[in-house]
């Protein structure tokens, strides 16, 4: 199985960031089986369609600003294909939904789009600059891994932990409680 985790964000816009700082953990933590490749995949535009296309699954993890205040900072919401593809391109989930949308879409029009594709979306607190995540969502970060896990296991993808991963490279990490994450 061609699987693609990917973590999508801003790492300079606060718990943008997170996205990125989730992929980096999993691929120091974790060795997956067959053919997953675990990336950074910034904040992309239509180039998603290059990253989506050939695979079999895609896993994106993403900070998310729904408008659903009932909906907690921090709060780890799943979406799986279906979900985003309700989405017309001009509705944003967050604040790379047109790009994700555009790209599913396109990849579904040129018969590429990958057959499983789950989005694991973290509620963010805050979009200001700076490149510390916020309390409820560092919070998030295990539980998104978790649902990353399980993913893998519902794709048949086996994985192990690393048994000592070493120092973790997440420079932009420079909160000392992020830090301090880092070196567990």
């Amino acid at each position: 199985m061609n699987v693609l985790i990917g973590g999508i964000g801003n790492v300079l816009l606060g718990d943008d960031g997170v996205g990125p700082y989730v992929a980096r953990l999993l691929a120091a933590r974790y060795e997956f089986d067959g053919a997953v490749e675990v990336t950074d995949l910034g904040t992309p535009a239509l180039d998603l369609i290059d990253q989506l296309s050939t695979r079999d699954a895609v896993i994106l993890i993403d900070s998310i600003s729904n408008d659903d205040t009932e909906v907690a900072a921090g709060t780890v919401v799943l979406y799986r294909k279906a979900d985003i593809m309700r989405h017309r391109p001009a509705v944003r989930m967050d604040p790379h939904s047109p790009a994700l949308v555009d790209a599913m879409l396109s990849a579904e029009l040129f018969g590429v789009a990958p057959a499983d594709v789950l989005l694991v979306g973290i509620k963010a607190e805050s979009f200001e600059p700076g490149c510390s995540l916020s309390g409820p969502v560092q919070t998030s970060v295990d539980p998104a891994i978790a649902e990353v896990l399980i993913e893998l296991g519902r794709l048949g993808v086996g994985y192990r932990s690393v048994e000592n991963p070493g120092e973790i490279d997440i420079w932009w990490a420079t909160d000392q409680k992020m830090a301090a994450r880092l070196a567990l």
